[in-house]
């Protein structure tokens, strides 16, 4: 069976929404899908098969200082106001197809950080709530996002150990699959000043989120090179940006942020017939 793959990158992730939104044109069906922060967010529209709503979510919104703003960490203590982000959005402002995204007849997996245990869990799709919290928890960036209780313990962004969650996906059977990622072929992630800081913060209170934080960059860069052997050996289908990703991770620019929606969808259609051979 083929598994999606999704990295995350937060705004970057509008790459992987120009990916689904073409999948769902080419009808790649995919069966089994696991993603984190931003990759699980666009991953829901894909299995709700609500084709353009994420970009939609994008151009309507960006410019609303309650989707994102400085002024939300004072208000909200979040750079988001995720009561708006996740809850009237979805259930008001851009409507969320709940039916549609519970009758999907695979496995959607989104991957949250629990800091207390020092692991990432993988929440199924049936456990999703009206409020999101699955979501939620997935892209809690610390410092600028608060954590995310759910059942009593308190979860992170999914991409602080798992930025590229391929070991779930081969751990849960899948013998092939397609990874997409949000950065440059040839890129490698640095040593963060911000890492090292929040290292510093969570170090006493928090030392396994603490000691991820300060080791990401290894893990990360562990990971890519994982897949690009596995994608040498046949068994990943590897698609990523062919334009520069050279944005921030909270980019406001539209036109830039539409651009790299173009550049996923693109990508797809220009290799429907290698992508439809390989998910076969």
């Amino acid at each position: 069976m083929t598994g999606l793959v999704l990295e995350g990158g937060a705004f970057r992730g509008l790459f992987t929404a120009g990916v689904l939104d073409a999948f769902l044109d080419i009808k790649a069906e995919i069966k089994y899908i696991v993603g984190v922060s931003a990759g699980a967010t666009n991953a829901y529209s894909y299995v709700s098969r609500q084709r353009g709503r994420n970009l939609e979510i994008m151009e309507r919104f960006m410019d609303n200082k309650r989707y994102i703003s400085y002024r939300n960490l004072i208000r909200c203590k979040s750079l988001m106001d995720l009561e708006f982000v996740f809850d009237e959005i979805p259930n008001k402002h851009c409507p969320f197809d709940y039916k549609a995204f519970y009758e999907f007849d695979g496995k959607m997996l989104a991957g949250a950080f629990n800091i207390e245990t020092g692991k990432n869990e993988y929440f199924d799709k049936d456990l999703l709530d009206k409020r999101n919290s699955i979501l939620r928890a997935s892209i809690a960036i610390p410092l600028v996002f608060p954590f995310e209780k759910i059942e009593g313990q308190y979860y992170a962004d999914g991409g602080l150990s798992e930025p590229i969650p391929i070991n779930k996906s081969i751990d849960d059977g899948n013998d092939k699959h397609i990874i997409v990622l949000t950065r440059n072929e040839g890129y490698r992630k640095t040593k963060s000043k911000a890492n090292e800081v929040t290292y510093r913060l969570y170090k006493n209170k928090y030392p396994k989120l603490a000691d991820v934080l300060k080791n990401r960059h290894i893990k990360y860069n562990e990971q890519l090179d994982y897949c690009k052997e596995l994608e040498e050996s046949g068994k990943a289908f590897i698609i990523r940006p062919s334009i520069s990703m050279d944005i921030s991770r909270f980019e406001r620019n539209k036109s830039k942020l539409k651009a790299i929606y173009q550049n996923g969808y693109d990508l797809i259609i220009q290799n429907k017939e290698k992508i439809l051979k390989y998910i076969g």
